[in-house]
């Protein structure tokens, strides 16, 4: 509030400055203008936000669930959300800010859940390589992902599951598993893959951890699984009544394609890797290089010639298309825990596990959620007040402070 009001006073005509303490009135609405250009600010190049007011949402062909997710991001962190007051416990500077949307699919929302939900897994690692598998689903299958998301993507997670629990069994042992849903490529087209991190361990018949020891450097042959996999997928599209011959015939006629990295250093490589995928968006707003009223330009790697950098250019109405493409169905639950990992296993049966293996369990510290101050760098920012559209109490607005006459 103090850095506004001297940037207010700066702009003001010298007839108006005073070197006395002064009471100085701003309407909310231009302070509300002045504290979106700040956000604006913090994205020069644009956002998604941005791209998203600048064309009509009710006049195109979005469902109701998706047009509510695309007008709570554009509405996020401005006026029409309201916002709250905050005051410094140290040095008593007072600041208005607007509240966020919290919707899973916004780029601004996210960084706080990532972090709590990483901080929750590291009580879950177990003393083992851990390796990453991405099983994609092949582009044949987009149309039913567009018309029915629900029944694709729940086919995906189990089926992958379902592979990796039967090679899980051929060795002997019960294994687990932690699936990241993504639905999106680079360029904002559909393309469905599951982020799946498995311990190389598990749990024999006995109930006695079991590493999984192999002399190459993947958890198990990547042919195979793709194979299994494969298998896997159609039996369950058939058995959910989907018996199109051609394009069963069309499935099995490809190569399905199932990506395997190098295990992990240990579990501190694990939980900083985990970070990269679990509370990721279609695109983040650093990619976005301009936004104009008609088309939005934005950076992207093309994996198809090695990861070479490029950038894109789309109408707003079409890049708004392709971002809702990535919309999950309500209440879709994007991050699954399987196996050893899941919750029933965390309920008692992890903890006695990592008890047997003699495994110190890191004490988490809660981490508090209240931001610094800006004015002094060292108080915590209390929320004193709270507000909605028509804005903060006329009190709030009246500001006292001693202005120079340099």
């Amino acid at each position: 509030m103090k850095e506004l009001n001297r940037r207010w006073n700066t702009s003001m005509s010298a007839s108006y400055r005073i070197s006395s303490r002064t009471a100085l009135w701003i309407p909310f609405s231009l302070y509300a203008a002045k504290m979106e250009s700040r956000s604006k600010a913090k994205h020069q190049n644009g956002s998604v936000a941005d791209v998203l007011r600048k064309i009509n949402l009710s006049a195109r062909n979005f469902t109701a669930h998706q047009e509510k997710t695309l007008r709570a991001l554009s509405y996020c962190r401005t006026s029409a959300l309201g916002g709250h007051i905050d005051a410094c416990d140290e040095c008593g500077n007072m600041s208005i800010s607007y509240n966020s949307c919290r919707n899973r699919h916004c780029p601004q929302c996210q960084g706080h859940k990532k972090e709590e939900w990483i901080r929750k897994r590291e009580a879950d690692l177990l003393p083992c390589s851990y390796y990453h598998l991405v099983f994609t689903l092949p582009e044949e299958l987009n149309g039913l992902a567009i018309a029915n998301p629900t029944l694709i993507y729940k086919t995906l997670f189990e089926a992958a599951w379902a592979t990796l629990n039967q090679f899980g069994k051929t060795e002997g042992m019960q294994l687990g598993m932690i699936a990241i849903l993504h639905t999106w490529g680079q360029n904002l087209s559909l393309h469905p893959h599951l982020h799946c991190i498995v311990p190389g361990g598990g749990i024999d018949h006995h109930g006695k951890w079991k590493n999984k020891v192999r002399t190459d450097k993947y958890l198990f042959s990547v042919k195979a699984l793709s194979k299994v996999f494969r298998a896997k997928f159609a039996a369950s599209l058939k058995a959910c009544g989907i018996k199109d011959a051609d394009l069963m015939d069309r499935l099995f006629a490809k190569n399905w394609v199932v990506y395997a990295k190098r295990p992990f250093g240990g579990p501190k490589q694990v939980i900083e890797y985990l970070g990269r995928y679990t509370h990721k968006v279609a695109i983040s707003n650093h990619r976005i290089k301009e936004v104009t009223d008609q088309q939005v330009r934005f950076a992207y790697k093309d994996y198809r010639k090695g990861g070479k950098k490029k950038e894109m250019t789309l109408s707003n109405e079409e890049f708004a298309r392709r971002f809702s493409l990535h919309i999950l169905p309500k209440r879709f639950v994007r991050i699954r825990h399987y196996g050893i990992l899941s919750s029933s296993w965390k309920r008692g049966k992890l903890q006695a596990l990592q008890s047997d293996l003699k495994i110190k369990i890191p004490e988490v510290t809660p981490k508090t959620l209240l931001n610094k101050c800006r004015c002094c760098k060292e108080g915590n920012l209390v929320t004193i007040a709270v507000f909605g559209q028509r804005g903060p109490p006329q009190d709030f607005l009246f500001v006292t402070q001693t202005l120079s006459g340099k």
